[in-house]
């Protein structure tokens, strides 16, 4: 018996002994060129040798495909969902269990009381769910997806390299600093005194056209995603959507207009936050190496990101303005029969503090422990004001936090494919590989690459900014702040956002900030 523990101790402790260099660095592998007498190697030769050095390069890479194609299928995943539950009801009917039976205390709480003592010393029972419908329910879960892959790579990672590799890459070189961050704005910004101040705001610009959905439409995405260079962009995203949802949403657009809508917002909130250098994610990897200020990021992308945001803005409103005619009879008539409450105004100390706690986030933004200093200091003074901030939902912000961190956990071992590729691509080229790039990976993660490159000059560090930003819409992983939106307003889209329609609704837009940044 001693001898087995012994044995399988010092089995445990080789299993917790980390793998040296994993991820392995981009500047260990060999180097293909020198080794080709000097000739200079293709992209696919490149990729093969680093495969050939680092056959976990492949796999990573292939679980992260595994991932992308996955979201793509949520929609599928939730109508297996919807049949299975619905055979399940059809059994539970069957075996004489009403499917619509409910544990909890409603009407008579006495006669529940009696009912519930039909299971001798407890309540009874709750209702019989479906396995199989819930894992299903949780696989068309998009916030749920690369946390789901991150299990898998784990796994992965633990089999072929140890498990003492797994601790060391997730504790020491994976950033979490960003979904952190997401989480505690996105619950500061989603807070009755912050919507109320963005509201009241957009308001008085959305009185020059006579508050109409068209006005409301316009000011919330051209000023809104401007405006997240001061709050950021998770902060814009979350003002944003809760706004688009008041006043646009509800009223039920065609689909055509609510994902061209979607695709816009997350574009312009992309490209909105390059006024400053420490709004947007793909600014603020390069910023600091690069020695980029605010001065010249509005001088050198700020000006041609407002310009673009107005421009492709302005288009949409004139392609689907017959829609929005049709959305203000809609809203005129739900007026007409609904009586509306006028909203009781927070105090200003109130909103001044939590103002206050949203600078402080910005400030601590690259310290995890202190952003959720904040947030806890945050929720208590929320619960000292419960009366004017309506309900905390943790909920969407911590799916938002699950979803990032899966994607920096995959993101952080794709590099040995972007690298290479960006280095092979030249000028104009190098600007549309970063759009097709950032479409299917964080654009933050492709700016970041970009910092590892040697012998980028002025031109092509602009062209890799301005085309990773201008990424921002097509996907929602295209960039971090998009989930948070997307958590927002799913809602009203029956069955999901479709990944092929956001894609669609920002294609035009894309095109439209893609010339504003490369032609003016």
């Amino acid at each position: 018996m001693p001898h087995f523990l012994a044995t399988f101790t010092s089995s445990v402790l080789a299993a917790a002994a980390p793998v040296a260099n994993f991820p392995r660095e981009l500047s260990s592998y060999p180097d293909f060129n020198a080794a080709a007498g000097g000739a200079s190697a293709g992209v696919w030769e490149i990729l093969v040798s680093r495969v050939q050095a680092e056959p976990f390069n492949l796999v990573a890479s292939l679980i992260f495909l595994c991932a992308i194609i996955h979201t793509f299928m949520t929609a599928r995943f939730r109508h297996w969902a919807h049949e299975v539950e619905k055979l399940h009801r059809r059994r539970l009917a069957a075996r004489g269990r009403p499917p619509e039976a409910s544990d909890t205390f409603d009407g008579d709480d006495s006669a529940q009381l009696v009912a519930n003592t039909e299971m001798p010393g407890a309540l009874r029972a709750p209702d019989e769910v479906s396995f199989k419908g819930q894992l299903l329910h949780f696989l068309s879960e998009v916030e749920a997806v690369f946390g789901i892959w991150a299990l898998a790579l784990v796994c992965v990672i633990t089999a072929w390299k140890g498990w003492g590799t797994v601790v060391s890459y997730l504790g020491k070189h994976v950033n979490f600093n960003e979904p952190v961050f997401v989480v505690v704005i996105m619950t500061l910004t989603a807070t009755r005194p912050v919507m109320q101040l963005a509201e009241r705001f957009l308001s008085r610009i959305a009185a020059f056209g006579k508050g109409s959905v068209a006005a409301w439409w316009l000011t919330i995405l051209i000023l809104a995603p401007l405006l997240g260079s001061l709050i950021t962009e998770p902060g814009a995203v979350t003002v944003g959507a809760l706004l688009l949802a008041r006043q646009f949403y509800s009223l039920k657009p065609p689909p055509a207009l609510a994902y061209a809508t979607l695709g816009l917002l997350f574009l312009n909130v992309s490209v909105g936050g390059t006024l400053t250098h420490f709004a947007a994610p793909p600014v603020l990897m390069v910023a600091a190496p690069w020695g980029w200020d605010t001065a010249y990021m509005f001088m050198t992308f700020g000006w041609r990101a407002a310009i673009g945001v107005v421009v492709a803005t302005g288009i949409y409103f004139v392609i689907f303005r017959k829609h929005f005619a049709e959305l203000q009879r809609t809203r005129e008539d739900v007026l007409r029969f609904s009586s509306t409450a006028v909203e009781e105004r927070v105090p200003l100390w109130i909103t001044a503090v939590q103002i206050g706690f949203m600078a402080l986030t910005v400030l601590v933004a690259h310290y995890p422990p202190m952003l959720v200093g904040v947030l806890l200091f945050f929720l208590a003074f929320a619960q000292a004001t419960a009366h004017h901030q309506g309900k905390i939902d943790l909920r969407q912000p911590m799916l938002v936090g699950f979803f990032l961190a899966g994607l920096v956990i995959h993101g952080n071992l794709q590099g040995w494919w972007i690298e290479p590729v960006l280095t092979h691509l030249h000028k104009k080229a190098i600007f549309f590989g970063a759009v097709g790039l950032g479409a299917v990976n964080d654009n933050a993660a492709i700016t970041y690459l970009a910092t590892l490159v040697p012998n980028f000059d002025d031109h092509l560090k602009y062209a890799i900014v301005a085309g990773a930003v201008c990424s921002g819409g097509l996907t929602v992983i295209a960039n971090a702040p998009n989930p948070a939106g997307q958590a927002i307003l799913s809602r009203f889209f029956p069955d999901g956002v479709s990944p092929l329609g956001l894609f669609l609704g920002a294609l035009l837009p894309t095109a439209v900030l893609s010339a504003a940044f490369l032609l003016l």
